[in-house]
């Protein structure tokens, strides 16, 4: 894969991930149960971001070992083929506790744009 498709992958990963964490802002775990658009909206979003990292090639996610790389891969491979068995606090929590985080790692990754 190209250096600028790699790159435009990350930005995708990173604005799937800030899209998720703005949507999930103000909100509790208990609205997952409720609100099945907020349900499929961050579930989706955490598919987008799996499959987008499962495009970034095995020798360029060396250089980046703050990216979980093989647990965002497995967790849209969860998501896709468990779809039936999908647990909503781990989704919560992921959100919630690392999404922000990833996004502070991608951010560092790329560069600054105009």
């Amino acid at each position: 894969m190209p250096r600028h498709d790699v790159l435009t992958t990350l930005r995708q990963m990173r604005d799937y991930t800030r899209e998720a964490v703005a949507m999930a802002a103000g909100r509790s775990r208990s609205d997952l149960d409720t609100d099945r658009l907020l349900n499929l909206a961050l579930t989706h979003l955490l598919e987008l971001i799996g499959e987008a990292a499962s495009r970034v090639p095995e020798d360029e996610r060396g250089g980046y070992p703050q990216v979980p790389w093989h647990r965002l891969v497995g967790l849209r491979n969860r998501l896709i083929h468990g779809y039936d068995q999908i647990n909503l606090d781990i989704v919560w929590r992921i959100v919630s506790d690392d999404l922000p985080d990833l996004a502070t790692a991608l951010e560092s990754i790329l560069p600054a744009e105009p």
